[in-house]
């Protein structure tokens, strides 16, 4: 077992680094984590991976480049789902601290991958609605499939990059400095980056919701006074509107839920943490996976697009169910035809 410098509040540990950290004491506590991460986690899975087939299973929708920046979203929160609910409940409830460092470190950049890039894709959302708003009538030259793809790989190459950087070295074993005390083998350097990093994502997300929303109130305020003109610019207008009041829900259901987190990661950093902080925090970080889940039922009730797409699924699915149960009574009565005969 690697072992490095331990929090200060942490001594009184055996010297087993990962036993430090785990910071639920009673079954009740670990009880409790182990239901919200299976309930949240399992409908998050379920809810992100309906929307990925809604926007891919239909040519109108997968060419939009709003919803393959809304499809990369789902797919962070599919995968940070996976990895936080697999890793977190082992390492909590299950208390399975035989891994290494490597192995840690891994999983916890797949975490951080995930979760950067759901906020980067709400960002690139926030940027394509800006333009599609600010910028109708160059909106397609400027936002085309190319440079939409050429954005989400650029995305998640530079949050694997960054998320990474703990198992390339920069941890407070190799660097022997002061771990964090929130997180094994992580240095507080590295912890201040990425919260800095975080807080950036936010600030230009909110910027440029700012400007979205401003405008969509000019818009909303333009289709009052030209109630009677109507047309396709006007439809446009107010898809535009429609999908810049969701993703702003989004926005705001995305601050609630990792407001906690990052207020706690920052007063780490600057003072020590009680144990009782550090099960708050753990608890706390359950709101991420909310947030996930949270996410794909705004997309339904107010994307009109998706919310036929899934209407669509769900008829096509009564349809066969209801075939399949006429079929037994069919093949019946043709069977009994044929005796009689």
């Amino acid at each position: 077992m690697d072992t490095c410098r331990i929090p200060e509040n942490a001594s009184k540990c055996s010297g087993n680094t990962m036993e430090c950290f785990m910071v639920l004491s009673t079954q009740a506590q670990k009880i409790s984590i182990g239901i919200l991460c299976g309930l949240f986690g399992t409908m998050c899975v379920f809810e992100n991976s309906l929307v990925l087939y809604l926007i891919f299973s239909s040519p109108g929708i997968r060419k939009k480049p709003s919803y393959l920046f809304i499809g990369s979203l789902a797919l962070a929160d599919i995968l940070a789902s996976i990895i936080f609910v697999c890793s977190f409940v082992n390492f909590h409830v299950f208390n399975e601290a035989g891994f290494s460092k490597e192995v840690f470190l891994l999983q916890l950049g797949g975490v951080n991958t995930a979760f950067s890039a759901s906020l980067s894709s709400l960002l690139l959302t926030a940027l394509d609605r800006y333009i599609s708003i600010s910028r109708p009538s160059e909106y397609k030259l400027l936002m085309t499939r190319k440079r939409a793809w050429t954005a989400l790989g650029v995305l998640w190459v530079t949050c694997a990059t960054i998320a990474y950087l703990p198992l390339l070295g920069w941890n407070c074993c190799v660097l022997d400095s002061a771990c964090s005390e929130l997180f094994p083998f992580v240095d507080d350097n590295y912890l201040s980056g990425w919260i800095c990093f975080t807080v950036v994502l936010l600030g230009c997300i909110v910027y440029a919701y700012a400007h979205v929303l401003w405008r969509a109130r000019q818009h909303v305020a333009y289709m009052e006074k030209h109630q009677a003109q109507g047309g396709k610019q006007n439809t446009r207008m107010r898809m535009d509107v429609m999908l810049a009041k969701t993703l702003g829900m989004v926005l705001a259901v995305l601050t609630l839920c990792w407001s906690p987190v990052l207020v706690l990661m920052i007063y780490s950093i600057f003072a020590r943490l009680s144990a009782r902080l550090r099960k708050v925090f753990a608890f706390c970080s359950t709101l991420c996976l909310l947030n996930s889940m949270v996410n794909p039922i705004i997309y339904a009730l107010r994307s009109k697009e998706l919310f036929s797409s899934l209407r669509r699924v769900f008829s096509h699915f009564r349809r066969q169910l209801k075939a399949s149960e006429e079929s037994p009574e069919a093949e019946s009565t043709h069977r009994s035809s044929v005796i009689e005969t």
